[in-house]
């Protein structure tokens, strides 16, 4: 697995790296996605999720704000009122609570980043 490396005030993550190893595991066989989370702090975490073309991660909703940066391939989040494409290089960010469905379009990776607030979780 590959780890992260460290800095005196921070860390470093190779994404290139990490994307075929979650690609290996049995979960993304299984399921169609899996996921790593790179950065756990007190205010933020940042998960690398990579999907398989056709899977999808059914509804649900974040309690922070969280944000969607498709890193590669093309996902598709449904929403309340509309439909975001999110081919690689797009960012969304939602607001805390919005429902949400995500689908890979194609073979796809992103990144999701979760602001944290004081006291939650």
């Amino acid at each position: 697995m590959t780890q992260m490396e460290t800095t005196t005030r921070g860390s470093i993550s190779d994404l290139a790296a990490i994307d075929p190893e979650l690609r290996a595991e049995d979960a993304y066989a299984r399921e169609g996605h899996t996921a790593r989370t790179l950065v756990r702090e007190s205010d933020v975490r940042i998960v690398l999720v990579v999907m398989k073309a056709g899977a999808r991660i059914a509804e649900h909703h974040a309690n922070e704000t969280a944000v969607v940066q498709a890193l590669t391939g093309h996902v598709r989040l449904r929403l309340p009122d509309k439909t975001a494409d999110l081919p690689a290089g797009r960012l969304l960010a939602l607001d805390p609570g919005l429902q949400h469905d995500v689908e890979a379009i194609v073979d796809s990776a992103f990144l999701l980043t979760l602001g944290w607030r004081a006291g939650s979780r």
